[in-house]
């Protein structure tokens, strides 16, 4: 067993939170992919071609805005526990291929519709059972905390996957400065809810049906863990709005669903909160959401994935999938004793 405190192993090769009592196309936008591929001509080949392949297929018809948020070179170090020897994926297929939602179901909505996004002012709150709650505004957020790049696996529900060099601070130092109270057990978090800026907010069919704003959660242990990664850009500048600007979570050994993007709000609690995907659809999205070979999704397998940017148009290329997206020697003691059958 490598040191945990190294990173080693498998790494460095190369207002919603009270509970009231996950990531699927809608039936309509697969619909409307295939109405696409009769349009293209494709006919019978369109029709063949596998729904995961089709995921990323679309890509490539999509028309560029008329101007592109300016982003900003950021400094970070480079811890070198943190480089991957993965190839990385094209900065043009990250920032254009995205679920985000909020700005519509199509991989190229978001970067389509979020280009005139505004971010400053901005404000990120840190409440709850906390010692001294925090609210930051724009420049905290890459001025507070000492900036790193750290490249991780990005493993979708749909079964796609990137490696993206973020630039960002860990979690923990961010709780550690709020202080966290003793009878805290989780941590919520909340994107931002503005339906002027986000049309899939104020429309629920473009939004996938969603109840936003949209929230997603993690047990303290696991917001604690050191893999857990505020970031505030990628490629070495700050986030493009598609990407989840200014300020978005990433927990690498979790499905992308719950890295949420957009962040306004933090609430440290003492129970479980709700997370948008497992309340808009239980029987197919947990609260977990840790990468699972051997834990299908009801309607495809989760056994392999297919490599962003690799292969060309048509690609079909497998690879695959590692338990906890190959993290497992450094968060696998987070779940001893869980059946992750059930807890999924």
């Amino acid at each position: 067993m490598a040191d945990k405190n190294t990173f080693s192993k498998g790494i460095k090769r190369r207002k919603p939170w009270d509970v009231v009592d996950n990531q699927v196309t809608p039936e309509s936008v697969f619909n409307d992919r295939r109405n696409i591929v009769k349009a293209l001509g494709l006919g019978a080949l369109g029709a063949s071609i596998p729904g995961y392949v089709q995921a990323g297929l679309f890509d490539s018809f999509a028309s560029k805005p008329k101007q592109e948020f300016a982003t900003r070179t950021l400094q970070y170090s480079q811890p070198q526990q943190f480089i991957l020897p993965d190839t990385l994926t094209p900065e043009d297929k990250i920032t254009r291929h995205n679920n985000f939602y909020e700005f519509g179901t199509s991989k190229q909505d978001p970067f389509e519709n979020a280009q005139q996004f505004k971010v400053d002012p901005w404000t990120l709150k840190i409440e709850g059972l906390v010692d001294t709650p925090l609210t930051l505004d724009l420049n905290d957020l890459t001025t507070r905390f000492a900036l790193e790049e750290r490249s991780y696996r990005l493993r979708c529900v749909e079964a796609w996957s990137m490696v993206v060099p973020w630039v960002g601070f860990s979690l923990a130092s961010l709780l550690k400065q709020a202080g966290i109270q003793s009878a805290a057990t989780h941590v919520a978090f909340e994107t931002l809810f503005d339906p002027q800026q986000m049309p899939g907010q104020k429309n629920r069919l473009m939004g996938g049906g969603i109840h936003y704003p949209y929230v997603e959660g993690l047990t303290l242990a696991e917001a604690m863990n050191p893999l857990s990664f505020m970031a505030v850009g990628l490629y070495g500048k700050t986030l493009p709005p598609q990407n989840g600007a200014p300020i978005r979570l990433v927990v690498p050994w979790k499905y992308g669903f719950k890295s949420i993007k957009s962040i306004v709000r933090m609430r440290v609690m003492d129970k479980q909160p709700p997370t948008s995907w497992n309340q808009l659809a239980p029987h197919e999205y947990g609260f977990y959401a840790n990468v699972n070979p051997q834990v299908d999704h009801p309607r495809w397998s989760q056994a392999s994935e297919r490599s962003i940017g690799e292969g060309g148009l048509f690609s079909s290329k497998r690879v695959p999938t590692q338990m906890f997206n190959g993290y497992g020697d450094f968060v696998a003691d987070l779940y001893k004793g869980l059946d992750l059958r059930k807890y999924y």
